[in-house]
């Protein structure tokens, strides 16, 4: 058979230059595509067929000019040959390029970035979370492609809790979280999901970038905007995926939120918070640290070591969510970040970071709240 890749599907993204045999080895010459209107890019997803019991390379050859070239050195690419399990394959990377070798038992094999999470499987988790008990679907308004932006609503009480991610598309691995997070608190046999609901109202976006979701981007939205420097000014012609959510904000106001992302460097597990907000009350970070802390004893995964420099007094930049909610409601807010390359401090050689891993830190991180949501 004859080697061949493609990626016209949901979340595709990949460009082959070439193909050829030699030595019974094929080798793909690849890049990846950047987001439209945008010079992001990194995240790739793309089908090789044709290969089974074969050999093959695949280089892509224009990593060197990616959104963050130090996501390279140590990652290792996924692959599947049923969509829902992935592992991580043999990658290397040298002189802006990466080189992932796979031997496919069969003749289809997934290749990506991290592991997808698709909007259909979007729409499957919207679909089944709205017909839980006590669970409510809303319709924020369309994406500029005319996608929907939902919302699922839950609890009753007094606390406004807020749960967004994928403003950056390509970071699959945060709506993976939200999957665990919405199981969760879905159960109505979970001691910990029922105080959650009884104690506060959740509001949750599970994907605030359908349009850079299935386009197959790494950053942005359908003409190159990232969302997560909107949050000062969004509008409908650039923004309207943040413009909708804040307005919703403005309707229910804010007591805590996480914004849920992976990280491209870092190989591990962390937070970052809103210290650097003019308006900036001790009590509020005091809040903060202790819901970093009591979420690092809960679970190894996560770690306080490794992550983001803290922004100086006065500067916190208001154009992100995290500051932004802090600033403009008062919130304890936060910003969530996972890694693309495995979590250094309790590594899994087959699977690396992975969905499963997201999800449980959903649940923990619900468990977390759970401690502390009558100080909030």
């Amino acid at each position: 058979m004859t080697l061949s890749i493609s990626s016209a599907f949901d979340a595709g993204n990949i460009r082959v230059l070439s193909t050829d045999c030699s030595d019974s080895v094929w080798k793909a010459e690849l890049e990846i595509v950047p987001d439209k209107d945008s010079d992001f890019y990194q995240w790739f997803y793309f089908r090789v067929a044709g290969a089974a019991a074969q050999q093959v390379d695949l280089v892509i050859a224009n990593c060197a000019g990616a959104a963050y070239p130090g996501g390279w050195p140590h990652y290792n690419a996924r692959v599947s040959e049923d969509r829902e399990n992935w592992y991580m394959t043999e990658t290397e990377y040298a002189d802006g390029r990466l080189t992932i070798r796979v031997e496919p038992e069969s003749n289809n094999l997934w290749v990506a970035y991290f592991a997808p999470y698709s909007m259909e499987r979007h729409h499957d988790l919207i679909a089944w979370a709205a017909m839980q008990p006590g669970v409510a679907q809303k319709e924020l308004g369309l994406t500029l492609d005319g996608q929907p932006l939902d919302m699922l609503t839950l609890g009753e009480g007094a606390k406004q809790v807020w749960l967004y991610a994928r403003q950056h598309p390509g970071e699959t691995m945060a709506e993976w979280w939200m999957e665990g997070a919405i199981e969760r608190l879905c159960d109505v046999e979970d001691s910990v999901a029922r105080l959650l609901r009884q104690k506060a109202t959740f509001h949750i976006v599970p994907n605030m970038n359908p349009d850079g979701s299935r386009r197959g981007h790494l950053r942005t939205n359908a003409i190159g905007v990232n969302l997560n420097r909107e949050w000062h000014e969004p509008s409908m012609e650039r923004s309207p995926e943040v413009f909708l959510v804040r307005e919703e904000m403005d309707r229910t106001g804010v007591d805590f939120a996480m914004d849920v992302h992976g990280d491209e460097a870092i190989p591990a597990v962390f937070i970052a918070g809103f210290e650097g907000i003019p308006s900036l009350k001790p009590g509020k970070v005091a809040l903060y640290n202790r819901y970093r802390d009591l979420l690092a004893a809960r679970t190894p995964d996560f770690q306080t070591v490794k992550g983001y420099p803290v922004a100086p007094a006065g500067k916190g930049n208001l154009s992100m969510s995290t500051a932004q909610l802090a600033e403009r409601y008062g919130a304890v807010s936060m910003t969530l970040e996972m890694p693309f390359k495995d979590n250094d401090d309790l590594p899994d050689p087959d699977c690396g970071w992975s969905p499963a891993r997201s999800m449980q830190l959903g649940r923990d991180c619900l468990a977390t709240l759970a401690e502390i949501i009558d100080e909030i």
